[in-house]
């Protein structure tokens, strides 16, 4: 019964940020708008979006998201990460479709995390 080998995997604490990092790693890797959702307590939830060029005035932008989704919203300084927007609720979708129609973004450099 000593030879008993048992293949356990231990639980690890999920990083809704790990693909980000992993993407920046590589060489001549592209420019990418991550759109993420984290959850609050209950039923609340906030949208991220980060890494847009630092060219664009956030503050503009998260006005325009703002006044068209009718939620409240930040700009956040993340030491990492640098400017990050922060949006009341669900906003995946909108965000995406917002900044592709506004031609801040093309859809291919956009990604959506989340569940």
């Amino acid at each position: 019964m000593s030879e008993l080998e048992v293949d356990v995997q231990i639980p690890t604490a999920f990083d809704p940020f790990a693909e980000a990092n992993a993407d920046d790693s590589g060489a001549g890797s592209k420019e990418y708008v991550h759109i993420r959702i984290q959850q609050r307590n209950g039923r609340k939830s906030l949208t991220t979006v980060q890494g847009l060029k630092k060219e664009y005035s956030y503050n503009k932008i998260l006005k325009d998201l703002k006044k068209e989704f009718c939620c409240n919203g930040t700009v956040v300084q993340d030491p990492e990460l640098g400017q990050v927007i922060q949006l009341q609720g669900d906003q995946r979708k909108n965000v995406s479709t917002f900044l592709v129609q506004a031609g801040i973004v093309k859809k291919e450099h956009i990604k959506i995390h989340g569940f």
